[in-house]
C-alpha cells in the first residue's frame, strides 16, 4: 500500500502545462457563440466633465452595426458596482456601470457599441460623438488640496475614508526615545500586466430567464451576487464560467462596469454579446494599484530598539471606490511595521480620490508600499545611529516566543477582523538569507567603485498576509469508474491550482494522483464559493478538500462495513480497492455515486515570513541599476508543491523588480494617461534579471489549518523595493544619496547623485 502523504511535498509536474504548450489552452478569446455579437466601449477622452450628450446616429448607421448602448438605454437609474466589503463611508463613492451626468477619469465607459464583428464595432465607436464640458481636474491629492474642488457633490474634500492602526501610546514613545526621524516616500501608480487581458460572453436563456457569464476569473461567485443584484435577477438565474486565464495579479476577476453591460446587452437584445479588452483599454480600464505617499516618523532607543512608529499615509484609489478598493489602503495602515516589534502605533491613512483610473488590489497591495516605506526608514536610522543594518534588524524582529504576535488593530473595523502573526522564527529566515546571500564576504563592497559602478547591498524583511477566510467549500464524488471528482470553489488564475488540489486529495484521500479531477472556479459547480485571492486558494480551497475527504472516507468506510460486517475502524484504503479483515476487497466503482460537501471556515490569517537581500552596481554616469544578485528566503509553513511555489515566489520577485526601477502609469497634470502600451510601460524581460534566486524552507507550520500551509503567492514581491532602494543607498553612501521615491529609473537615480553633488 503506498505510504500516506506522499505527494504534498512532491515537485509534480503541472498537469495544466499539457494543454498550454500544446496549444489547446481554452480562453475566453477562443469561445464564440452561433450569432453573437461584439461589444466595442466607448470611453471618456476626458478626465474631469459634465457629459452634455452621446450622439450614435452616425455610428448606428455603419453596415453591421446593431445597436449603440448609453445611460438612457438602461431604462432607470445607473447601477453601481457593489463593494466586496460594503461600509457607509464608501457608498457614495461606487463606480456607475456607464456614466450619465458626469465622467470622473480617462477611460470612463460613455456607451457601448454592438457590432457583428468586433472590428465593425471598434470602428463605429470611433464614430460616436461624446460632448463634455471640462471641469477642474484633481491630478493628485496635493492638487486636491490647493484647487478645493471636489469630485463629488455635497463633500468637503476628496477623502473618501480613513484607516488608523493605534495600539501603545506613540506621543508618549516619541516623547521617551533617544531618536527620532521623519521622512517622506512615495510609491508610484501601477497595473497589473496579465499576458491575458480582460474578456467576457454574456448569454441570456429568456426562456428560462437565466443568464450565462463565460470568462470568470478570481471571484465567480462575488461577480454573479454582484451582477443579480444590478440586473434585478435572483442569484440563481446567473452563472459565472471559467476557462483558463492568463494571469490575474489581482486585478483580474474584479467587477467591472463592462460586466454589467454585456450581460445588460445579451439580456436586452436576445444575443450572445463578446466583449475582448485590448491592451490600450487596459491601461485605462483595468484597475490601477500602489500610488501612495507618506509622512511617517519612527523612535528609537539609542541601541536601535524601535519605541514606536506614528505618521500619515495617503493612497490615490482614483476616481471611484473599486469593489475591493480599500484593501491596499487597510494593509499598509497595520503592515507598515512588517515583521517588527513596534509597540507603539499611531498611522492613519487616508483614501484620496483623483481623475484617474479608479485603483484596487494587485499583488501584495499595502505590503509593498509599506515594506518601501519602513525599510527604508530603518537604514537611515542604522546609520545615523552608526548601527549595523543587519543588527538594527535582528533587534527587532519578532521572535518565536512571542508567536502568535497580535498586529495593530485597525479601525473602522471592516470584515477583516483583527489578526496576529500564527508562527514562525523570523531570525531564521533572516540569517539564512545572510548565509545565501554572501552578505559577509560582500559587504566590503558597499559604496565601492569597480570598473566604473558603484557597488551595493540591500536587505529587507517582510511578512505576507494569506488564507483570507472567511470560508471555501468543496465537494468530493466518486465516480462510475471509481475515479474521484473534486469540486472546489477556488479560482485558476495561472498559480496551478489544478496540480495543488490534486495531490491534496489524492494524499487526503489515499489514492493514487490519476484517480483525481479537479474542477473549479465555475458557479454551475457549487452552491457557493469564494475564489482565488489573498493568497487563500492553497490554504482555505486546500482545507476544504481535506474536510470533504475526511467525509466521505468515513462514507466508504460506514458503507464497506456494512458489506463486510465489520466495524469502520477496521476498513482501509488504498490503490483503488476497500479492504476489510481476512482480505476482503471492493472496488472502488462499487461506491459510485457517494459524495461529500464541506465548507471550511476560517477567519485566522496566515503569515508567510522572510528576507531579501540585493546586490546591485550603479553607473553614476547614467544612472543605470543592475541587479547582481536577488535572493529572497522565506518559510511557508508546508509546502504543498516545492516546483510551482518556487515559480510563484521566482515570479513575484521579477514582478517586483519591474515595480521598482521601470513600470509607472504615469498621468500629467490634465488627467490625461501617459502610456498606452508596452512601448511606453517597461515590463521586466527575461534577460533584464538573470540572477534571482529563492529558498522557501517549511519550519513553522501555520496552526490555522489542517494542511499547516501558509499563502505564500506574494512574498516574494513584498520585499523588493525595499531591498533594492536599500542597495542603491549603500551603494551611493559616498555621495549621501537616499532614494525616497520609486521606481528608480536611470534618469531618477542619476538626478539624485547630481542633486547629491550639488549638496555636497
Amino acid at each position: 500500500m503506498r505510504k500516506h502523504n506522499t505527494l504534498i511535498g512532491s515537485p509534480v509536474e503541472r498537469t495544466e502545462d499539457i494543454r498550454f504548450l500544446r496549444g489547446r489552452g481554452q480562453y475566453i478569446g477562443d469561445i464564440d457563440r452561433p450569432g453573437q455579437w461584439h461589444a466595442a466601449i466607448v470611453r471618456s477622452s476626458v478626465a474631469h466633465g459634465r457629459l452634455r450628450s452621446v450622439d450614435a446616429e452616425d455610428a448606428r448607421s455603419m453596415p453591421g452595426v446593431r445597436a449603440v448602448i448609453t445611460a438612457k438605454d438602461l431604462e432607470g437609474p445607473v447601477p453601481t458596482i457593489p463593494f466586496r466589503r460594503p461600509s457607509p463611508d464608501i457608498a457614495p463613492f461606487a463606480q456607475p456601470a456607464i456614466a450619465s451626468d458626469v465622467v470622473r477619469y480617462v477611460g470612463e465607459p460613455v456607451a457601448m457599441v454592438l457590432a457583428d464583428s468586433a472590428e465593425i464595432a471598434e470602428d463605429a465607436a470611433q464614430r460616436v460623438s461624446v460632448d463634455i464640458e471640462h471641469l477642474e481636474v484633481v491630478a493628485d491629492r496635493r492638487a486636491s488640496l490647493r484647487n478645493g474642488v471636489t469630485l463629488f457633490e455635497g463633500r468637503q474634500d476628496n477623502c473618501a475614508t480613513r484607516y488608523v492602526a493605534n495600539i501603545g501610546d506613540a506621543d508618549a514613545a516619541f516623547r521617551a526615545a533617544a531618536y527620532t526621524r521623519r521622512e517622506q516616500f512615495k510609491v508610484q501608480r501601477i497595473t497589473a500586466m496579465m499576458m491575458e487581458p480582460r474578456g467576457l460572453l454574456a448569454e441570456w436563456d429568456a426562456a428560462a430567464g437565466h443568464l450565462t457569464m463565460s470568462g470568470a476569473a478570481k471571484l465567480p461567485f462575488h461577480s454573479r451576487r454582484a451582477m443579480a443584484r444590478m440586473m434585478g435577477l435572483p442569484e440563481t438565474a446567473v452563472d459565472y464560467i471559467e476557462f483558463d486565464v492568463g494571469g490575474g495579479f489581482g486585478a483580474r476577476g474584479e467587477f467591472y462596469p463592462e460586466d454589467f453591460l454585456v450581460g445588460f446587452a445579451a439580456r436586452k437584445f436576445g444575443r450572445p454579446v463578446k466583449w475582448i479588452e485590448d491592451r490600450r483599454e487596459h491601461f485605462m480600464a483595468t484597475g490601477h494599484s500602489r500610488e501612495a505617499d507618506c509622512d511617517l516618523e519612527i523612535a528609537m532607543d539609542k541601541d536601535g530598539t524601535i519605541l514606536g512608529l506614528r505618521g500619515s499615509i495617503w493612497v490615490d484609489v482614483g476616481a471611484y471606490v473599486r469593489p475591493n478598493g480599500m484593501t491596499p489602503v487597510r494593509n499598509v495602515t497595520q503592515f507598515t511595521t512588517g515583521p517588527y516589534r513596534v509597540p507603539n502605533q499611531l498611522i492613519t491613512t487616508a483614501a484620496m480620490l483623483s481623475n484617474k483610473t479608479p485603483s484596487g488590489t494587485f499583488r501584495g497591495p499595502g505590503r509593498f508600499e509599506g515594506s518601501f516605506f519602513m525599510e527604508r526608514l530603518l537604514d537611515m536610522a542604522a546609520t545615523d545611529l552608526r548601527i549595523d543594518r543587519l543588527e538594527i534588524r535582528r533587534k527587532n524582529l519578532i521572535t518565536l516566543d512571542e508567536m502568535p504576535f497580535p498586529l495593530a488593530p485597525v479601525r473602522p473595523f471592516d470584515g477583516f477582523g483583527d489578526t496576529a502573526c500564527d508562527s514562525g522564527d523570523y531570525a531564521m529566515t533572516f540569517d539564512r538569507c545572510i548565509a545565501e546571500a554572501g552578505w559577509q564576504d560582500k559587504a566590503e563592497l558597499n559604496g565601492r567603485l569597480v570598473d566604473g559602478r558603484y557597488h551595493g547591498l540591500g536587505v529587507a524583511c517582510f511578512i505576507e498576509g494569506g488564507g483570507s477566510g472567511p470560508s471555501e467549500t468543496a465537494r468530493i464524488t466518486i465516480e462510475e469508474d471509481g475515479t474521484f471528482a473534486v469540486y472546489v470553489g477556488s479560482s485558476a488564475i495561472g498559480q496551478g491550482i489544478e496540480t495543488i488540489m490534486a495531490q491534496i486529495a489524492a494524499d487526503a484521500l489515499e489514492v493514487p494522483f490519476d484517480r483525481v479531477r479537479i474542477y473549479h472556479g465555475s458557479t454551475t459547480y457549487l452552491e457557493n464559493g469564494f475564489g482565488s485571492y489573498g493568497s487563500r486558494a492553497t490554504v482555505m480551497g486546500g482545507g476544504a478538500i481535506v474536510r470533504a475527504a475526511e467525509k466521505l472516507l468515513d462514507q466508504i468506510k460506514g458503507s464497506a462495513a456494512a458489506r463486510f460486517g465489520h466495524a469502520p475502524d477496521q476498513i482501509t484504503i488504498g490503490e483503488g480497492a476497500v479492504i476489510g479483515p481476512g482480505g476482503r476487497r471492493a472496488s472502488l466503482t462499487d461506491f459510485s455515486g457517494l459524495s461529500s460537501d464541506t465548507k471550511f471556515d476560517n477567519s485566522k490569517n496566515t503569515y508567510t515570513y522572510g528576507t531579501a537581500i540585493a546586490h546591485v552596481a550603479v553607473d553614476p554616469g547614467t544612472g543605470g541599476v543592475e541587479v547582481l544578485d536577488y535572493c529572497v528566503v522565506d518559510d511557508v509553513g508546508r509546502i504543498i508543491n516545492p516546483e510551482t511555489l518556487h515559480g510563484q515566489v521566482i515570479g513575484a520577485a521579477v514582478q517586483g523588480l519591474g515595480s521598482t526601477f521601470t513600470e509607472e502609469v504615469a498621468y500629467d497634470s490634465d488627467g490625461q494617461i501617459l502610456v498606452g502600451s508596452l512601448a511606453d510601460y517597461m515590463v521586466p524581460l527575461a534577460t533584464d534579471y538573470p540572477v534571482v534566486r529563492a529558498v522557501s524552507l517549511e519550519a513553522h507550520p501555520s496552526p490555522n489549518n489542517p494542511l499547516g500551509a501558509k499563502g505564500a503567492g506574494e512574498g516574494g514581491i513584498i520585499p523588493v523595493g525595499g531591498a533594492l532602494a536599500n542597495a542603491v543607498a549603500a551603494a551611493l553612501s559616498s555621495f549621501g544619496v537616499q532614494p525616497r521615491q520609486l521606481p528608480l529609473t536611470p534618469p531618477r537615480v542619476w538626478q539624485l547623485i547630481a542633486d547629491a553633488k550639488k549638496s555636497q
